[in-house]
């Protein structure tokens, strides 16, 4: 007498539904969700030494202002030496 096991009937399953799945069906909010605070923005990004890290984590620390708090302000200054509107 033969039985099936569960978990191959289950493993099997589960690879002919990903097969039959469309991912051209997913719709732009399943791809990627966004929460509010973050629609209509970019993300600017760099790599820095530790030592970077370490130094603005500390004057975050230090003034009780967020990373991207500082970095806005970083911005700003940098824009307003190109004399550009601070926008950050």
């Amino acid at each position: 007498m033969t039985t099936k096991n569960k978990l191959t009937d289950a493993l099997a399953n589960a690879e002919n539904a990903s097969q039959a799945k469309d991912p051209t069906n997913e719709t732009e909010t399943e791809k990627q969700y966004l929460p509010p605070s973050r629609q209509g923005k970019k993300q600017i990004a760099g790599y820095f030494s530790k030592e970077v890290h370490y130094q603005i984590k500390l004057i975050s620390f230090e003034t009780g202002k967020s990373i991207q708090a500082l970095l806005a302000e970083s911005l700003n200054h940098l824009f307003h030496q190109y004399d550009k509107p601070p926008i950050a």
